[in-house]
C-alpha cells in the first residue's frame, strides 16, 4: 500500500484572536509546491472566522475537541456538528491535556470520534505516555492500549489520523530520539493493522511533542511518521511553514 499523504496540523489550544488570523493567511500563502495536508485547529471562537478567511486555499480548517452528543445541556461544549456547521473538516481528539484535564478515558474519547464521524468530521486521534510510564517501561503498552480503546470499529472505511504525543514532550522542549518515535510509531501501525486490516496499513501515524522547524526534517523522515500535530510552533507563520516544508 502506498504511503499516505503526510498531514501537518497546527493545535494553537487556547491561544489566538482575530489578529492571529493573519498568520493562518501566511501560512496558505506559502504553500505553493507543497504536497502534504495542512490543517489548523483554532480556539472554537476562531472556526468560523478561520474557515471564511481561508477558504479556498490549501489549508483545512480543525476543532481541537467535540462533545459527543449531538445537543443538549451541556453549557461551554461543542458539537461536532457545530463545528461543521463552522466550517471545521477535522477534530483532535483525546489530547493529553483533555485526558489529564478533564478525566476523558479512552471510552471518552472513542464516543466522541463516533461523534465526529455522525458529524462528518476526520478525527485526529491523541495517544502518548507520561514520563513515569516510559521510565516503567509501559510506553508500548499504555500507547497501544489507547489505540485499541479509544478507535472505535465505525472507523472502518472512514478517514483518520493518530497522533503519538508522549506527555512529557508536549510544551517541553524535550524530544524523544529517533529510535524511540519509530518504536512506538510501529507499535501503533501493528495495532492499527490488527484493528482496521488493510486500511490500517494507510493510516498517517503523526507525531506531536515539541516539534519545530530545527527537528521537523529529523522526524518527519522517520520510520512511520507521517506528519506532524504542532503546538506552540504553528502560531508563528515562519515557524509553521518551516515544519510544513520539511515533509
Amino acid at each position: 500500500m502506498s504511503k499516505p499523504t503526510p498531514l501537518i496540523a497546527g493545535n494553537w489550544k487556547m491561544n489566538g484572536l482575530a489578529v492571529a488570523l493573519s498568520e493562518a493567511k501566511a501560512v496558505a500563502a506559502g504553500l505553493e509546491g507543497v504536497s502534504a495536508r495542512v490543517a489548523i485547529c483554532p480556539p472554537a471562537t476562531l472556526v468560523a472566522r478561520a474557515a471564511e478567511a481561508l477558504a479556498g486555499t490549501k489549508v483545512a480548517v480543525g476543532g481541537q475537541d467535540c462533545r459527543a452528543e449531538a445537543s443538549g445541556a451541556f453549557t461551554g461544549d461543542v458539537a461536532a456538528e457545530m463545528l461543521v456547521d463552522a466550517g471545521a473538516a477535522l477534530v483532535i481528539l483525546g489530547h493529553s491535556e483533555r485526558r489529564a484535564g478533564y478525566g476523558e478515558t479512552d471510552a471518552v474519547v472513542a464516543a466522541k470520534v463516533g461523534a465526529a464521524l455522525r458529524a462528518g468530521l476526520e478525527p485526529i486521534v491523541c495517544v502518548g505516555e507520561t514520563l513515569e510510564e516510559r521510565k516503567a517501561g509501559k510506553a508500548l503498552e499504555i500507547v497501544t492500549g489507547q489505540v485499541r480503546g479509544s478507535l472505535p470499529a465505525e472507523l472502518a472505511g472512514k478517514a483518520f489520523t493518530v497522533a503519538y504525543e508522549p506527555v512529557w514532550a508536549i510544551g517541553t522542549g524535550l524530544t524523544p530520539t529517533t529510535p524511540e518515535i519509530e518504536e512506538v510509531h510501529r507499535a501503533i501501525r501493528a495495532t492499527l493493522v490488527e484493528q482496521f486490516g488493510d486500511q490500517g496499513a494507510g493510516v498517517a501515524i503523526l507525531y506531536g511533542g515539541s516539534v519545530k522547524p530545527s527537528n521537523a526534517a529529523e522526524i518527519l523522515h522517520a520510520d512511520e511518521v507521517g506528519g506532524a500535530l504542532v503546538g506552540g510552533a504553528s502560531l508563528k507563520a515562519e515557524d509553521f511553514l518551516g515544519i510544513i516544508k520539511a515533509a
